[in-house]
């Protein structure tokens, strides 16, 4: 619900030069941050539902944005398109790799700008078009909402005339992005779960990784529950990630997941189970066992 956002502000002084400029620019970086809660937000903004599907007779879904900070703030919003690495990482792209269908020319949404003031919400209307000419499967384009600046007048911060430097003023622009998927026709999807490898982090907290295997023409998304059986049947819950995909049209994905420790890791199974998110309805995905020893 992938996220976009700049690093922190820095001044860059050269020596040598007769007269100082200020500039403002606006750097970012895409990120795609996955949240264990129906909602998500970057900065101040608070975007629920946090993924857009259109599945079925769906033909429109609303949006609400919330202002959760003290300022007034304005965003821009847009359509972009985004691919999955192996390692769950977003990059953007122009072209769909092979596999890959883009949905921006089937969906519309407005406004196309907003501002709120603080605790002020308001909703995007999304809705879906053309869908007669939809083939079976999956479509996937990503919104992008970009945080707008807000500029000083002119006339109302003194530039300060230095023959020693030069200064480059980078401002934070703040975003977040979540997926608009449309599914089609006959879907199809398998998952499983390989590759278990118990391991730890700075030798002492444990790690499980694991390979999500996709094959299908549609995504996946839900949440992966790992838990210990001990050798007498005990079970305990070791860790639970929440709103984890595989896109198309990507065949693996590589996942690690932080276990609490609260368990003999000696003896006995881990289990790992990979399911649909508890507000759908209850199905699972995939499940595998990591015998210990």
């Amino acid at each position: 619900m992938s996220d976009i956002k700049t690093g922190n502000t820095d001044l860059i002084n050269r020596s040598g030069l007769a007269r100082i400029i200020t500039i403002c620019m606006g750097i970012f970086f895409l990120m795609q941050i996955l949240f264990p809660v129906s909602l998500k937000a970057q900065g101040d903004l608070l975007i629920t539902p946090r993924r857009v599907v259109f599945d079925g007779s769906k033909r429109s879904v609303d949006l609400n944005l919330a202002n959760i900070g003290k300022d007034s703030a304005s965003y821009a919003i847009s359509i972009i398109q985004m691919r999955m690495k192996d390692d769950g990482g977003f990059e953007t792209i122009t072209e769909p790799d092979p596999g890959q269908r883009f949905a921006d020319r089937y969906v519309r949404f407005f406004p196309r700008s907003v501002t709120l003031a603080p605790n002020e919400s308001q909703v995007v209307k999304i809705q879906l078009q053309r869908n007669s000419e939809l083939s079976d499967g999956e479509y996937r384009s990503h919104m992008y909402f970009r945080s707008v600046p807000r500029l000083n007048p002119l006339g109302t911060e003194e530039i300060r005339i230095d023959s020693s430097n030069i200064a480059i003023r980078l401002t934070p622009i703040f975003g977040i992005t979540i997926p608009v998927i449309i599914r089609s026709g006959q879907q199809s999807y398998k998952i499983t779960v390989t590759d278990l490898e118990l391991g730890y982090r700075n030798d002492t907290i444990p790690s499980l990784g694991m390979t999500l295997n996709r094959s299908g023409n549609i995504s996946v998304y839900g949440d992966i529950l790992a838990e210990h059986i001990s050798p007498t049947g005990k079970v305990t819950r070791l860790g639970i990630a929440s709103g984890v995909a595989v896109y198309t049209p990507n065949s693996s994905r590589k996942f690690q997941l932080n276990l609490n420790g609260e368990a003999d890791l000696k003896s006995g199974r881990i289990r790992v189970s990979y399911s649909a998110p508890s507000d759908v309805r209850p199905e699972q995905y995939a499940e595998a066992f990591l015998v210990l020893q």
